[in-house]
């Protein structure tokens, strides 16, 4: 039996985009990440990407979660998922911060089943969105 040394590790030069965007947490899944990546919500480098686009050290990643929109600079490149700790020096985050409560938009909700509005929840409705005072 001969023991040969083994070949020392060698990082990634590159990594698939829905791979990245999993093991990195911004995603719960890798399934979900290639399913953002076919629905055009990931972007790199300001490109649309597809699930197997490779990103290297650099890449921008934009990726729109129900959140809001992320922006993301690859620092790291990883395959497997890891820690969150870990995870986060992985990418610098230059998403802005979410607007205060106050800037938010509100938006008119019904219960769903509720019918038709009658005329007095029509004004209340435009009331809010500030249609007619």
């Amino acid at each position: 039996m001969s023991t040969q040394p083994k070949p020392p590790f060698v990082p990634p030069t590159s990594v698939r985009v829905d791979s990245w965007i999993w093991a990195v947490r911004v995603l719960k899944t890798r399934s979900a990440a290639t399913a953002a990546s076919k629905a055009g919500h990931v972007t790199v480098n300001d490109e649309r990407a597809k699930a197997a686009q490779s990103v290297r050290i650099g890449d921008e990643v934009r990726v729109r979660t129900g959140e809001g929109e992320r922006t993301l600079v690859v620092r790291r490149l990883i395959v497997k998922r890891v820690s969150a700790a870990v995870a986060a020096e992985c990418f610098e985050d230059l998403t802005p911060p979410p607007p205060p409560k106050e800037e938010r938009v509100l938006t008119a909700v019904r219960d769903r089943g509720a019918g038709r509005p009658t005329k007095k929840d029509r004004r209340e409705i435009d009331r809010l969105l500030g249609e007619h005072v």
